[in-house]
C-alpha cells in the first residue's frame, strides 16, 4: 500500500497580495510613530490613527498581522519605534514604558477590526473605541511600572485621550468617505 502526500503549493499570488498589503501597513505605522511630540514617559504618536485606520480597512486578521510585523521588526532592532534610536532600540525598547502600549495596541488591532467587521459608522466607531480601551488597558497598568501610581493616568491616560478621539474621528470620517468599491479592495 502507497500513500503519496502532496504539499500544497503556495498560492504565490496571494502571498503577494499579503505582503503588499503589509509592507505598506508597517511603513505606515512606522510614520505615525516617527511624527510625534516628544513627552515622558510615553511619547505623542499617531499610533492610534494608523492602528485603527488598518484595522477598519484591513480586518482584524490583516490588522493584527500588520501591527505584529511592526513589533518584529523592532524587535530585531529597526528604528521603527517613537523614540528610536535616542530612546533605545530593540526589545530594550519594547521592554519600556511604552511596552504596554504596544501590546495593547497589537489587541486592538485584532478586537477593533473584529467588532467593526460588517457594521456601520456608529459601529465602527463603538469598535474603535473598544479598541483604544484595550490599548489603555494594556498600557497604564505597564506603564505603572515606571512612574508613581498617582501619576499613571496623568502620565498615561490625560495628555493622550483627547488626541486618541480626534485621531479615531479622522478615521471614521476617512472610512466613511472612501468609496465601497475601494474599500472592498483591501483584504479582510
Amino acid at each position: 500500500m502507497s500513500q503519496t502526500s502532496t504539499l500544497a503549493r503556495p498560492n504565490v499570488r496571494a502571498l503577494t497580495r499579503i505582503v503588499a498589503t503589509i509592507i505598506p501597513g508597517v511603513a505606515l505605522i512606522t510614520l505615525c510613530a516617527k511624527l510625534h511630540v516628544p513627552s515622558w514617559p510615553v511619547p505623542m504618536t499617531l499610533h492610534t490613527l494608523a492602528v485603527m485606520g488598518l484595522a477598519i480597512a484591513l480586518g482584524p486578521r490583516m490588522a493584527t498581522a500588520t501591527f505584529l510585523t511592526y513589533l518584529a521588526a523592532g524587535a530585531a532592532g529597526l528604528p521603527v519605534f517613537s523614540g528610536t534610536p535616542e530612546r533605545g532600540i530593540g526589545l530594550t525598547y519594547m521592554v519600556g514604558p511604552t511596552g504596554g502600549y504596544l501590546l495593547g495596541y497589537l489587541v486592538a488591532s485584532w478586537v477593533t477590526g473584529t467588532l467593526a467587521r460588517g457594521r456601520g459608522m456608529i459601529g465602527k466607531v463603538l469598535a474603535m473605541l473598544a479598541g483604544l480601551a484595550v490599548t489603555y488597558g494594556f498600557g497604564l497598568p505597564w506603564l505603572g511600572l515606571y512612574v508613581p501610581a498617582g501619576q499613571v493616568v496623568a502620565f498615561g491616560f490625560s495628555p493622550f485621550i483627547l488626541g486618541d478621539l480626534i485621531n479615531i474621528a479622522m478615521v471614521a470620517l476617512g472610512a466613511a468617505l472612501m468609496p465601497a468599491r475601494l474599500a472592498a479592495r483591501f483584504g479582510r
